[in-house]
């Protein structure tokens, strides 16, 4: 297999570039800032939507969808949400092409103006709103608790791959309540959902917190997020969960009648993940061999590679591959048997380990007359003879056992590069030096959290939920301060 490969560690951006193509994952498209997501990367896709999907429905969320285009007048109705959107929408002027007479050239015909501009969804509150206010009327209809799966557009022309394109695929859930509480309980239902997800499926170490008032979302009251550490020591928020109180519902004049027989606005909220957690997978995992993928998410868990010579070889070969890829399936394990003459074994090897797939088993004659299989893991790069006997519970043991080392090993990377500074030089140092998070106290002023910025590219990631309260001085200004927030360059 002649492939291409670059060291994370010479060059992270082109190394992230080239697995994702390497690894089938993703291309670009003829669209500019657009992507094509190929099958390989859209099974693991899937594979996080269904494990999304059932966790939104276990707390009672439903599926819905919502129209891709937005009156424009609708962006008015909520000033903040507006301005924060405002330099990524696409719009849509007109609805019709037509055949230049003189120059045979297909044209956008100029009788055919909307009346009113329609913007692409780059999120779905106020079309959303809109229709709630026909949906509520009473504490009877509350709560409403809504999940669509969709896509979006935030104009984006400086793109990469899953992390930043101009159209991407997401969900988000928007919610409804009768009271500020329930909606706060939503909200932070909705980060535990999100972080449970990130760990014991991504196997992504994730800090909870809420943002600074300068990074919330457009219209929100309060945004809380799940921040992940990536090999290059570069934050990544993961998701988020906003609390939007009652501006959409005043927005939009949605009111209820209460059990007091009086007339209130609903309260709300929204959250969201999107395929930037592929980027996520790939950052925290994988290596300078191509991608490492948890088991739990791997669209293929087990490949067996049967290996034979002769032809009286292939059907002893074959039938023990058979035997141990429909036990493995008994278990609910997702395997793959990979009998295609056309290539050799060692290409097959290198390609699924270019893909991930946590656990390859080899079995050739001499394996099937042993009683044994050859079996490497994808993390560790380890292989093992194994004793063929109750093959699949073994199996089973060690996918678990892989997981849980790719979630310790990616904890005990974040754990090392979290560092607690008190002073500016320091804060300095450590960025340039160690990357990672730094602890550091801040005055609470968005103008010393810009300035902060503008010096040296850092942000506030969040204001961790576990924060303890602490007396101490702003890195940056001197000012008191009462607790320290994580700081790091981002994605």
């Amino acid at each position: 297999m002649d492939i291409k490969k670059i060291k994370r560690s010479e060059d992270y951006s082109a190394w992230y570039n080239n697995l994702v193509k390497n690894a089938d994952l993703a291309e670009h498209s003829a669209v500019k800032g657009c992507m094509v997501i190929k099958p390989y990367g859209y099974a693991i896709w899937e594979t996080m939507q269904s494990e999304l999907d059932r966790r939104f429905k276990d707390t009672g969320h439903q599926n819905a969808y919502f129209p891709l285009f937005i009156p424009k007048s609708f962006f008015s109705k909520e000033a903040s949400h507006v301005d924060g959107f405002a330099k990524e929408c696409a719009v849509v002027t007109h609805y019709r092409l037509k055949v230049d007479e003189k120059t045979g050239e297909i044209v956008v015909d100029p009788e055919a103006k909307l009346e009113e501009e329609l913007i692409v969804r780059p999120t779905s509150e106020t079309i959303i709103w809109n229709t709630y206010r026909d949906w509520i009327q009473s504490y009877r209809d509350l709560p409403i608790l809504i999940n669509q799966w969709a896509n979006v557009v935030r104009w984006e022309m400086r793109t990469r791959l899953f992390l930043r394109t101009a159209e991407f695929l997401w969900q988000e859930g928007h919610t409804a309540h009768a009271s500020a509480e329930e909606a706060i309980a939503e909200t932070k239902q909705m980060l535990d959902v999100y972080a449970d997800f990130a760990e014991n499926i991504l196997a992504v170490p994730v800090i909870k917190g809420f943002k600074t008032a300068n990074e919330r979302f457009a219209g929100a009251l309060e945004t809380y997020c799940i921040e992940g550490l990536m090999q290059d020591g570069k934050a990544l928020q993961m998701g988020t969960s906003h609390f939007l109180g009652q501006n959409f519902a005043k927005a939009f004049d949605v009111k209820f009648v209460t059990k007091e027989n009086k007339q209130e606005y609903v309260w709300a909220t929204s959250w969201g993940v999107s395929t930037r957690l592929m980027g996520a997978l790939i950052m925290s995992h994988s290596d300078d061999e191509g991608l490492v993928l948890p088991p739990r998410l791997a669209p293929i868990q087990v490949v067996i590679v049967p290996i034979f010579r002769k032809q009286e070889e292939q059907t002893l070969v074959l039938d023990k591959a058979n035997e141990i890829a429909q036990s493995l399936k008994a278990l609910g394990i997702r395997v793959k048997l990979d009998a295609k003459d056309n290539q050799s074994p060692g290409y097959k090897f290198a390609e699924y380990e270019l893909k991930g797939v946590p656990v390859r088993i080899a079995i050739g004659p001499r394996d099937v007359q042993n009683g044994t299989i050859e079996v490497a893991r994808r993390d560790t790069k380890e292989k093992q003879s194994m004793d063929a006997s109750d093959v699949a519970h073994k199996i089973s043991h060690l996918l678990e056992q892989i997981q849980q080392n790719l979630f310790q090993r990616a904890l005990d990377f974040r754990e090392e590069h979290i560092t607690t500074v008190d002073t500016w030089d320091e804060f300095l140092h450590t960025l340039e030096n160690k990357s990672g998070f730094i602890s550091a106290h801040w005055d609470g002023t968005t103008a010393t959290e810009l300035k902060i910025k503008e010096a040296c590219k850092a942000t506030i990631r969040c204001i961790p939920l576990d924060n303890k309260q602490e007396s101490g001085n702003c890195v940056f200004t001197g000012k008191p301060s009462s607790q320290r927030v994580l700081f790091a360059k981002a994605y």
